[in-house]
């Protein structure tokens, strides 16, 4: 490690977060505007906050020892290598700092499916004023004494299981492995994985909170939707391809499921074409649930702790593990 920690971010921090992070790091920190300048900067990084690198990194930063991801889900650096054991950087992601914006994005959906808000906003822009619900099939579902499943327990699924509790909801959630009477907070039964079917089967509500990894890669496919009930609302604030999206456009269609709430998709632009846009049973948004106006707070606190933790030589917050996939 240098005396003077080379320090870059691609991340806009606001003027308060960078002094921050100037004081936890004990340097100046050089922040980097497109992707050309990132190209041109990174000889001598030893540190850089970032959520994309170049595919010729390790060429463009050799002194590169720590890679502070600026998002949750590092999918998309696994092509890169930096990800693999081997690499020699440490990379630790963002985990935890998007779980009350997501918790409160997966409660909006589900309200506004419950309420059918999106064909009451269509009948709005019309000047459209039904004389009673039943006119335009509004509904009037709720959430009190209904089952919710999580699917994925870190802090985002912790949370939603939280405001269920808050809901009065009966909460089920399943973790990649259950230790015997293992109990979690909030949650009224936990399953393994290899018991998702059991757990979907009794869901009014399922909510996908997973990381992207080879096993959650179309984790929910045709027979984990046929497992579920035909009146089960589906969130997925994971990642697209945690849904065979070919199997849950089906679904739809056909009535396997009630609907589905979904701010990701196998393909990122959605495609003009795709019939998720027109399908009513769907609540569609643009990979933007973890969106806040507290991000740059959250990331700062997070990014200032770790680099007192790099200077210090103690171990740092949300460590990649190449083992585990996340």
């Amino acid at each position: 490690m240098t005396q003077v920690l080379q320090v870059a971010s691609t991340f806009p921090f606001s003027p308060e977060a960078q002094q921050r992070l100037s004081e936890a790091a004990g340097s100046t920190i050089r922040y980097i505007g497109d992707s050309d300048e990132l190209r041109e900067s990174l000889r001598e990084v030893e540190i850089l906050c970032a959520y994309w690198l170049p595919a010729n990194w390790r060429k463009l930063a050799p002194n590169l020892r720590w890679l502070q991801a600026s998002g949750a889900g590092v999918d998309g650096l696994r092509l890169s290598g930096i990800l693999a054991s081997e690499s020699g950087v440490r990379v630790t992601t963002a985990v935890g700092i998007h779980a009350i914006t997501i918790g409160e994005y997966v409660f909006a959906s589900m309200l506004m499916y419950n309420r059918t808000w999106p064909a009451m906003v269509r009948l709005q822009d019309r000047h459209l004023w039904p004389r009673s619900a039943n006119w335009y099939k509004l509904g009037g579902r709720e959430l009190a004494e209904q089952t919710l499943g999580i699917v994925g327990l870190g802090s985002i699924g912790r949370r939603v299981a939280h405001l269920g509790k808050a809901f009065g909801m009966r909460v089920l959630a399943t973790k990649r492995t259950v230790n015997a009477n293992q109990s979690e907070e909030n949650i009224d039964q936990l399953y393994p994985i290899s018991q998702l079917h059991d757990m979907l089967h009794q869901c009014d509500y399922v909510v996908l909170a997973v990381p992207l990894t080879a096993e959650s890669e179309h984790l929910i496919g045709e027979a984990e939707l046929h497992a579920m009930r035909e009146h089960t609302y589906l969130v997925n604030v994971a990642r697209g391809r945690v849904i065979d999206e070919r199997a849950l456009i089906t679904a739809l269609r056909e009535g396997w499921i009630g609907g589905a709430g979904l701010d990701v998709t196998e393909e990122e632009p959605l495609p003009a074409d795709s019939p998720l846009f027109s399908l009513p049973n769907v609540i569609l948004t643009p990979h933007i649930s973890g969106e806040s106006v507290h991000y740059n707070k959250r990331l700062s606190e997070l990014f200032a702790d770790n680099l007192r933790r790099y200077r210090a030589g103690e171990p740092l917050h949300n460590m990649y593990e190449p083992s585990r996939g996340y």
